[in-house]
């Protein structure tokens, strides 16, 4: 099948509603911000003039009519975006910590991401398999029908031999137990070729505080071609086939959140991918791959919010450049 887009992606698309100051009145004031993670990975990849497709639903309400907007805005195509009758768009208020790092209130019981059905990702079947490229996490995989409609999405993918690319990005208060997380996140392990995961994340999915011994426990039990871990301040890892490498992070004293660097990261991996092709990479290769994953992470925690703000191609390299010049 001819390949429309570069990455196609299914998950979730929220409000993010990110803390912006006080009112006169001293009352916190917050900011609607379009989210999702896997909407964030595309758009980096739309900066970067890749073709990409997000399939999920939002509700027919104010919010929704706002996030597939935004998703227009930025170059991502709609046409697997499903509006929900009934149920209202998820909303998140995104708490900030000194250090940077979230915490997240869901509003989401049930929310509209979660009636995606496995009828409507169907639909979705040229735009999944006309994909080189389709990209998926696990909050779409916290309840029955959306699960179904995930799970579907991804054997279509697997059909038409499209790469497939998982990020769990485990949000503990949106499953029932973290034993049924656990479980689905295996299924996403069990059906991807390329797989971007946290170091909170791998330590509890492995129980290894060693990230190499457990990117060997992952290993063990499936055949996942690339593994990327991301350390947030401590940088990141690689584990093609064959090598290995840890790359530093680029520390920006000017970070004023989180939000979005994963997500930067995952994008600019998949960037390498699409320009490379998957197969076993050399260290020097994944190390140049971990060099501009990191250097976009950066520059995302320097702005609030994400999906409209993500960091040219120039901006990045930039940086790299800057980088360095000041090892020579």
């Amino acid at each position: 099948m001819e390949k429309k887009y570069d990455v196609v992606s299914l998950g979730e698309l929220l409000i993010d509603f990110t803390e912006n100051g006080a009112s006169g009145q001293g009352n916190p004031v917050f900011e609607a911000n379009p989210g999702g993670a896997v909407c964030n990975v595309l758009a980096m990849l739309a900066k970067l003039s890749y073709s990409v497709a997000f399939i999920g639903k939002v509700g027919h309400d104010l919010f929704g009519k706002q996030l597939r907007g935004a998703l227009e805005e930025v170059g991502i195509d709609t046409g697997g975006l499903m509006m929900d009758e009934e149920v209202h768009t998820t909303l998140a208020f995104v708490e900030t910590m000194p250090d940077g790092d979230r915490d997240f209130s869901f509003y989401r019981n049930p929310g509209a991401d979660m009636m995606l059905d496995e009828t409507e990702a169907e639909q979705c079947r040229d735009m999944i398999q006309g994909s080189r490229i389709f990209h998926f996490g696990s909050l779409s995989m916290t309840h029955d029908r959306c699960r179904r409609a995930t799970q579907h999405a991804i054997a279509l993918a697997e059909e038409a031999g499209v790469i497939r690319s998982f990020d769990p990005n485990l949000r503990e208060p949106l499953w029932d137990s973290l034993d049924e997380a656990k479980k689905q996140i295996e299924y996403g392990l069990a059906h991807c070729d390329i797989l971007k995961i946290s170091d909170n994340e791998i330590q509890w999915l492995t129980g290894e505080e060693d990230y190499n011994k457990g990117v060997a426990y992952i290993r063990e039990r499936f055949d996942i071609p690339l593994i990327l871990v991301s350390l947030g301040k401590e940088g990141s890892l690689a584990f093609s086939k064959s090598s290995h490498v840890r790359v530093a992070p680029f520390i920006r004293p000017d970070t004023i959140e989180t939000t979005g660097a994963g997500d930067t990261f995952c994008a600019l991996v998949l960037h390498y991918v699409l320009e490379h092709g998957l197969r076993d990479y050399s260290e020097d290769e994944l190390t140049r791959m971990l060099t501009l994953a990191n250097a976009g992470a950066s520059i995302i925690t320097t702005r609030k919010g994400a999906l409209r703000v993500m960091p040219s191609g120039a901006e990045i390299d930039a940086l790299v450049k800057k980088a360095s010049s000041m090892e020579e």
